[in-house]
């Protein structure tokens, strides 16, 4: 399918009020600092340099957005849980991620991504608690799967399936590996079922789409997001 090739660099903003009104559905993309989320883009795209990877983790402090072939768009968010961030650099991304995740209207989905070696930490279920509400999809990588022997990689697959099963909104979950390319296929079908769901609406205004309440309680903790 392919969904995510060729993706173009379009926009990066410090803030979500510096994005314009989307043309198309958008899917964010999240994770703990160092999970591996900027690798997974890059492969999803094919392109090795279209997001930045850092060898420190919790650079990148920008919601970056990257525009799909057809009208969707991908957007890169702030890392969270590197907590050698200054504090207020943590407080300022924990603004971002809160205001873009609850007020993008246009927003269809979650990727949450997460290491296959440490999956489901604290922050991230309290992301998966704290996004879920909203009526959305969320769709998780186990990404470095390729790190992980092929009995690890089933159990792991399998406890993090029975873990995410409390969750009412139905939360999915793959092995991942940017080494290797694989689990692309399974990622495209299932993000490109969430946009399927758009099918012949190529632009939804921001008057037009429906506004998501906030029924996100408590956010994540002050300090948590980096």
């Amino acid at each position: 399918m392919a969904l995510f090739r060729h993706a173009t660099f379009e926009i990066s903003a410090a803030k979500p009020s510096d994005l314009s009104p989307s043309l198309g559905p958008e899917i964010a993309f999240a994770g703990r600092s160092n999970a591996g989320k900027s690798s997974a883009i890059n492969t999803l795209v094919g392109h090795t340099r279209l997001a930045f990877v850092s060898k420190t983790p919790g650079r990148t402090q920008l919601i970056n957005l990257f525009r799909m072939k057809n009208g969707a768009a991908l957007v890169d968010l702030p890392g969270y849980g590197f907590a050698q961030v200054p504090l207020a650099v943590r407080l300022q991304w924990q603004g971002l991620l809160e205001e873009y995740l609850i007020r993008r209207s246009n927003l269809v989905g979650l990727v949450l991504i997460m290491d296959s070696r440490r999956p489901l930490t604290e922050l991230d279920r309290k992301m998966i608690g704290w996004f879920a509400p909203t009526g959305r999809p969320i769709h998780c990588l186990l990404t470095k799967s390729d790190k992980l022997t092929r009995q690890e990689q089933t159990k792991t697959l399998l406890d993090a399936r029975v873990a995410l099963a409390e969750y009412d909104a139905g939360v999915t979950v793959q092995l991942f590996s940017s080494l290797k390319k694989t689990g692309m296929e399974e990622v495209e079908r299932i993000v490109g079922g969430w946009l399927g769901v758009q099918a012949g609406v190529e632009t939804a205004s921001r008057d037009e789409a429906k506004e998501k309440p906030s029924a996100i309680g408590g956010g994540i903790a002050e300090g948590e997001v980096a």
